[in-house]
């Protein structure tokens, strides 16, 4: 399963357990699927910071909905490495589209570039976690704001 997939799904299923209504979209929320995620571009905007376009093609069958103030921590084996900011990701309702999310990954304070490259290098997400928070809307007007912690980055980036 996808990373963006399994983090949709665990902002589907906060969403279903936090609305109280009968509609019939909520209830497929659950199955929002992320078919495929690429970079359009990355470009360095400092020695500790990168601005990236991710493409995400999102399968959504459901009501649309809007994700905003994504905020997050990448973590290895406890330490904080850096972190990360995306921009607003408003999803169609009931369709099969290729979205694109602006973002800027930053290096912490105590990590070096040297030591991101060799972890870049060495091609494991083993001991990665994440934490994230985000604004989710639904189109009917309802959002919360949500927080998922400790997620592993290797259950997350698994291929569907």
């Amino acid at each position: 399963m996808s990373n963006w997939k399994k983090i949709i799904v665990f902002f589907s299923a906060a969403v279903l357990a936090l609305a109280v209504t009968g509609c019939g979209n909520l209830r497929k929320l659950k199955d929002i699927q992320v078919n495929h995620v690429g970079v359009k571009y990355f470009a360095p905007t400092s020695a500790r910071s990168v601005d990236a376009v991710l493409l995400l093609e999102i399968d959504n069958p459901a009501m649309g909905l809007t994700l905003s103030n994504v905020d997050g921590t990448v973590r290895k084996d406890g330490e904080v490495l850096g972190y990360f900011t995306a921009g607003e990701l408003p999803l169609q309702g009931k369709s099969v589209q290729v979205y694109e999310l602006p973002c800027t990954a930053t290096i912490a304070d105590n990590i070096s570039l040297v030591r991101i490259l060799g972890l870049i290098a060495q091609m494991s997400l083993d001991g990665m976690t994440v934490d994230i928070t985000l604004h989710v809307k639904l189109d009917n007007g309802m959002g919360r704001n949500l927080t998922f912690n400790d997620l592993a980055l290797s259950q997350l980036t698994e291929s569907k």
